[in-house]
């Protein structure tokens, strides 16, 4: 195996921190209390700590699969890390101001925090939709099964920024018309859509590497990957056809 670049260690380490920040919180959330759900909670900073933690470790992993030239994708990774940064940043600022962090114009200041929320997440989808397209251009590398789990990983990622994008649209509209309330409620239907198709880009290639650990053949190998490939794509219907009938 490669010795990681310094990019990589880098995106590592603070996808390491953003999952330990996610982690400090939860302990936060049991000392102080408070509800979990709604749009102020200490809930956000911890899933979404774990969750950009969780997705910058594994698309710094994931992409050494990808056909990509080295400069660009320690580029791509290096903002990728920064932006997910941001995002959580902002976040668990508004979380110990105790006012929400999306969607949230009630003074200059939030309106500032959730501008630059949304801009950081059209970086996100920009950035996450180029390693999504490098991923089919040019067949991944990697052992058996592995192009086609993190090709898989890659399009049912796209269903999670398609929809969180989605979240946002609504959101903003709502907000920009006076349904405030309204606008920090409408994301729900949406949340397990999103939830289930984000980390496809790391369950599917770890399967894939798993795999490649056991004495199976290439065949079965790949089997057993297009199966769960399979399985998840039910799992994201699921929850697609759900957020149709609850939107």
């Amino acid at each position: 195996m490669k010795n990681p670049r310094p990019a990589e260690r880098l995106c590592r380490a603070t996808g390491l921190l953003l999952v330990l920040s996610g982690l400090a919180h939860l302990v936060v959330f049991a000392v102080d209390g408070g509800p979990w759900d709604g749009p102020v909670s200490w809930r956000k900073p911890v899933t979404f700590g774990l969750s950009f933690g969780v997705t910058l470790i594994a698309i710094t992993w994931v992409t050494s699969y990808l056909r990509i030239g080295a400069r660009l994708r320690t580029v791509l990774l290096v903002v990728f890390a920064a932006d997910c940064v941001v995002e959580v940043g902002g976040i668990t600022l508004q979380a110990w101001r105790r006012v929400p962090s999306h969607l949230n114009m009630e003074t200059p200041f939030d309106t500032a925090v959730s501008m630059t929320l949304a801009v950081g997440g059209g970086v996100l989808v920009t950035l996450l939709t180029v390693f999504a397209v490098a991923s089919f251009r040019h067949r991944p590398t990697g052992p058996a099964g592995m192009p086609l789990a993190v090709r898989s990983g890659f399009a049912i990622l796209l269903v999670a920024l398609a929809s969180g994008a989605a979240m946002i649209a609504r959101g903003v509209v709502l907000t920009r018309t006076g349904h405030q309330e309204a606008a920090y409620h409408s994301t729900a239907p949406l949340k397990p859509l999103h939830g289930v198709s984000l980390h496809a880009v790391l369950v599917l290639p770890l399967l894939a590497r798993l795999l490649s650990r056991t004495s199976w053949s290439e065949r079965a190998r790949w089997h057993v990957v297009a199966t769960a490939v399979g399985c998840y794509a039910v799992a994201v219907a699921a929850a697609g056809v759900r957020a149709v009938l609850t939107y």
